[in-house]
């Protein structure tokens, strides 16, 4: 049995011709074209993150005009379900959050201050499968949130229906117990 054979070790500069060098130079400089996708996923985050404040904002402002103030609209209709599609905003800020900072981190530079302070921190990833591991746990969460949201809205006409919605929430249970034992290291 031979053993593997090692790659030759990197040319130094002085080693390398001049158009080696630039081609090379070009080509590690190209990992910033991922700026193109990070800013836009952290301007989008940052968008959703007040939208999703703004909502919450606007509810609690209904809660203090119906109780405090003595408004005859009636709020019990849309209170929890505004809340809710708040929550699910606020995931898929995070899902664009975890992007961001995750391919910023995978292929322009790690992230000192997280690294330091927050090893485990969810910004810090080693891989694309671990990125993309992490946002689909959000995005699982955010079907959840939208999961829940319909089933708010759900008026059942026939018992059928509420056997259904009893094994979709049965279902969801166990993705939710199947996803916490692939992820019990961590």
């Amino acid at each position: 049995m031979s053993e593997p054979l090692n790659p030759p070790p990197p040319k130094t500069p002085q080693e390398q011709s001049t158009w080696e060098r630039r081609i090379e130079t070009a080509l590690w400089n190209s990992r910033f074209l991922v700026m193109l996708a990070i800013i836009p996923s952290l301007l989008g985050s940052l968008a959703l993150f007040v939208v999703g404040t703004l909502d919450i904002l606007n509810v609690v402002g209904d809660v203090i005009r119906y109780y405090l103030l003595g408004s005859t609209q009636d709020i019990h209709e849309n209170l929890v379900p505004e809340i809710v599609i708040a929550v699910d905003i606020y995931l898929i800020a995070i899902v664009l959050l975890i992007f961001g900072l995750g391919i910023y981190r995978l292929f322009v530079s790690r992230i000192d201050q997280a690294e330091e302070r927050y090893p485990r921190h969810p910004f810090n990833v080693a891989s694309l499968d671990q990125l993309k591991d992490k946002i689909a746990r959000v995005v699982i969460l955010a079907v959840i949130i939208e999961f829940f949201r319909a089933v708010v809205d759900i008026r059942f006409t026939t018992p059928l229906e509420a056997i259904y919605l009893a094994l979709s929430v049965l279902a969801l249970a166990a993705a939710l117990y199947l996803m916490s034992l692939a992820h019990k290291d961590e």
